[in-house]
């Protein structure tokens, strides 16, 4: 959710807690700029109206069209809200394609609505990106790698597919296919139960496969997390919880909810940029935000690979790996999870990070902002100890990954091509 340099992007809401706030199946970000006016690659100037996308040698489409026209205005003119969100209503028009059934969410970027497309007659998502100039830039790249990704990933099995955009009222609109909840609302709604490990394995090697895909094309997500992945569908069983928590809700205590299928897609590029030289601004959500992105040493690839390793243990766990919200803080909690930083990267921090470094190590827990903070540190166990706490079996194999995929030095970190051969996924026994 994320993309210019902190000094020109609003970042702060990368650092928030999960737990704390609620969460959209669709989280939005940033984006090369591209022509405003072009639509699925067609130019077409200042859109207010389909009738003017309808191809002029299609006068059967066109006579429909116009009749859907006549029975379906547009709404009356209103202005945006103080923060530039398109302001609706329920049931009305968004051009005379589009009926608004539902709001699925709303963030900084703007809001998704649930909407009917008249033409292809389907449910879609469309993202009402603000009036503001910053994010209606943000939403051309977002445009830009969609059809990039669009182009390469022909059975649109790995990321979210973009329908179609256009520029109404001076917000760009983003068509999207509609999918089921996103991993964290679909933990969320279960009071944060663990996945069982068989379906952790399926998404994970989805996940893998997706990521795989996008660095072959040399472009690099960098806000991996799980409000950013989708479930596929909406469909869920109910089995028996022997792991009861007392401490949760009394509400369905002792059943959990299962998905009926493992089918994830990836969503949310509008932080996505291609690999290029000295990358060393914030990216990530806080929580799965890689040590070399804390460090200011620079990032690429493999700064994705360490967010799936941080979202797998939440899947088998239910809750954030590190749940912080301060630097310090949280390579303190690293290290107690994953053991000592390596000198040589607490060396090469920047002149943002050094402030966290003292005589070669970290400055923990003497720079600890209160006790609380060390309290919150202390009680973390060994990732060992914490997946085996979760998972019944395949763990020792799990850990064997979760190792490769947290590896603090970045040239060291398995890719995610390595990890989808890892035997995690490939032994002759695991269920396909």
């Amino acid at each position: 959710m994320e993309t210019e340099r902190v000094t020109e992007f609003p970042f702060t809401h990368l650092d928030r807690r999960p737990r704390k706030r609620a969460r959209l199946g669709w989280d939005v970000p940033q984006a090369p700029k591209a022509q405003v006016g072009m639509f699925c690659g067609q130019e077409l100037g200042n859109v207010t109206s389909f009738a003017s996308l309808m191809a002029p040698s299609d006068h059967t489409t066109i006579s429909l069209f116009d009749k859907e026209v006549a029975r379906n205005g547009s709404p009356p003119w209103r202005e945006d809200d103080k923060d530039g969100h398109y302001m609706f209503s329920l049931g009305e028009n968004l051009t005379s394609r589009y009926k608004i059934q539902s709001k699925m969410g709303e963030g900084t970027f703007g809001q998704v609505l649930e909407c009917w497309d008249r033409e292809k007659k389907e449910m879609v998502a469309i993202k009402i990106v603000r009036g503001v100039k910053k994010y209606r830039e943000a939403a051309m790249i977002e445009i830009e790698v969609l059809q990039q990704l669009g182009k390469h990933d022909k059975g649109g099995n790995r990321c979210v597919q973009l329908r179609n955009w256009f520029d109404y009222r001076n917000h760009i609109c983003i068509v999207f296919e509609k999918l089921g909840p996103s991993l964290y609302d679909f933990l969320k709604k279960n009071n944060y139960r663990s996945f069982p490990i068989d379906l952790v394995r399926e998404i994970g090697r989805q996940l893998l496969e997706c990521v795989a895909f996008m660095h072959d094309l040399r472009l690099i997500h960098t806000d991996l997390k799980p409000e950013n992945i989708l479930l596929v569908s909406h469909d869920y069983i109910k089995v028996p919880d022997y792991n009861k928590n007392s401490s949760r809700s009394p509400k369905d205590t002792y059943f959990k909810r299962i998905p009926k299928s493992s089918a994830i897609k990836v969503i949310d590029f509008g932080s996505t940029t291609y690999e290029r030289q000295d990358q060393n601004y914030i990216v990530s959500t806080r929580h799965y935000r890689a040590p070399e992105v804390i460090l200011g040493m620079g990032w690429t690839y493999p700064c994705d690979v360490w967010s799936i390793g941080c979202i797998l243990v939440e899947l088998c766990t239910g809750e954030a790996l590190f749940q912080t919200h301060e630097n310090l803080e949280h390579l303190a909690m690293m290290e107690r999870v994953l053991g000592p930083l390596p000198q040589h990267m607490l060396k090469r921090a920047d002149r943002h990070a050094e402030k966290y470094v003292r005589r070669g190590r970290l400055d923990w827990p003497e720079g600890a902002a209160s006790r609380e903070s060390i309290r919150a540190v202390q009680k973390l166990p060994r990732l060992q100890n914490l997946v085996m706490q979760h998972v019944d079996h395949s763990a020792g194999d799990l850990i064997h990954l979760l190792q490769g995929l947290l590896r603090y030095d970045p040239s060291d970190r398995l890719s995610a091509r390595e990890a989808l051969r890892h035997s995690f996924f490939t032994k002759d026994n695991l269920r396909r």
